[in-house]
């Protein structure tokens, strides 16, 4: 392995660490969590921008500080209330581990967050990368904080050829960043290394001219920018195909699930959904095609509702029975209680989502049905109501689906 950094000499050293700095201290953008040096701030701005742009992430992190603004207020957050702030972020095991980390401060080092990176990187949902930013940037440590952006910089610098992808590539960024971070402003060196990597020294057609180090890169030297870094292909999402059921009851309230633990979206209210096989994914799909279907119903004798009167009264619109039974066994494998009651289900679909996780890819199709049961549950919930919860983004595209389709969303 021909590491190149290690040749460089002390002069190069603090010559590429001073154009760096000079060009950080002049460019440097304007970020609400650059405004201290308060390693809570920090840790909570880091941790958001994990798989989230910059520019979704500031007004999450100015509501986020406003709701929560001190670690004893995240530690005794309300996990609703907690969840609700975080709503649209996604990957929401991350906004759980920060009330456990702020938890662990309150217990373990009365209430002041850690000054050691061995001691920060205990913490829960803190990894190398965020115990690096935070112990540079809080702290004045030069510790390396190592993510993509530092990793294509880093790589065309030196001509560094260890795979991305892998994780066992993170040591020899890791003995780069060491030799050439300084002792003194450590963070803004990391940070630097943020914005360059944002702004110059992007993924495609990096900006070598106004690159800071251009006069250090071998990549530029050699004219082999765009073949760094080198990243093995990431393995295509797989696709899961599940029905989704918009059940509503005789006082307009809908029915929701709460996702079991162990499972994507861990606690968070949806619409009940039922996996499936592909093929009969795609039959529901095509057999099952969209057509308008109307709902009305003179609930306030709900009891006069069985088969024989729906398929009476609704001939037309209900002339596909055995598509409505199709429907009724399939909601049957949700295995919530109300399997057995009396629905009418609209026997066309509303459309279908997709929604990207990042191993797994999500086709979601989506059902109607009334319930003509009059029912005493605290699993339903009205629109009003739903926008006071912490609902996943894929529950959002399933309601914005169901409510195009009926214009009155």
């Amino acid at each position: 392995m021909n590491n190149t950094f290690e040749q460089l000499s002390t002069n190069e050293v603090a010559q590429l660490q001073k154009n760096f700095l000079d060009w950080y201290f002049m460019h440097a953008r304007n970020l609400p969590w650059r405004e201290n040096r308060d390693p809570y701030r920090i840790w909570i701005s880091e941790i958001m921008l994990q798989q989230t742009r910059v520019d979704t992430v500031i007004d999450y992190f100015h509501r986020f500080m406003q709701t929560f603004p001190t670690i004893k207020d995240l530690a005794n957050a309300d996990d609703e209330k907690l969840l609700k702030v975080w709503e649209g972020l996604g990957y929401y095991s991350r906004a759980r581990n920060l009330k456990v980390a702020a938890n662990q401060i309150m217990d373990e080092y009365d209430g002041k967050f850690p000054q050691t990176p061995t001691e920060i990187s205990k913490l829960k949902g803190i990894g190398p990368y965020t115990t690096g930013a935070i112990s540079s940037i809080a702290f004045h440590l030069p510790e390396p904080a190592i993510d993509g952006n530092v990793m294509r910089v880093v790589s065309r610098l030196f001509l560094i050829k260890e795979d991305i992808a892998k994780a066992s590539s993170r040591k020899v960024f890791d003995q780069a960043v060491r030799k050439i971070i300084p002792e003194r402003y450590p963070g803004e060196f990391n940070q630097a290394f943020m914005d360059l990597g944002s702004s110059i020294c992007t993924p495609t057609s990096p900006k070598c001219t106004e690159c800071p180090l251009s006069s250090f890169c071998l990549s530029k030297q050699e004219g082999l920018q765009e073949q760094f870094p080198v990243k093995s292909k990431k393995a295509k999402p797989k696709d899961q195909y599940f029905v989704a059921f918009a059940l509503e009851n005789t006082k307009d309230a809908y029915l929701l699930e709460k996702r079991a633990a162990g499972r994507l979206l861990k606690d968070m209210l949806h619409f009940p959904i039922v996996e499936i096989a592909q093929e009969e994914y795609k039959n529901l799909l095509k057999n099952f095609s969209e057509e308008p279907f109307d709902f009305k119903q003179p609930f306030v004798q709900p009891t006069l509702f069985d088969e024989d009167t729906l398929v009476a009264e609704h001939q037309t619109s209900f002339e596909l029975l055995p598509r409505s039974q199709t429907i009724q066994t399939l909601f049957s494998k949700s295995e919530l209680p109300f399997n057995q009651a009396k629905i009418l289900w609209n026997p066309a679909h509303l459309g279908e989502i997709t929604h990207i996780f990042t191993h797994l890819k999500w086709h979601i199709l989506l059902f109607e049905g009334k319930l003509m049961e009059t029912t005493a549950n605290d699993d339903f919930y009205t629109m009003q109501q739903m926008k006071e919860l912490p609902l996943p983004k894929m529950q959002h595209k399933l309601l914005n689906k169901m409510y195009k389709l009926k214009k009155d969303f």
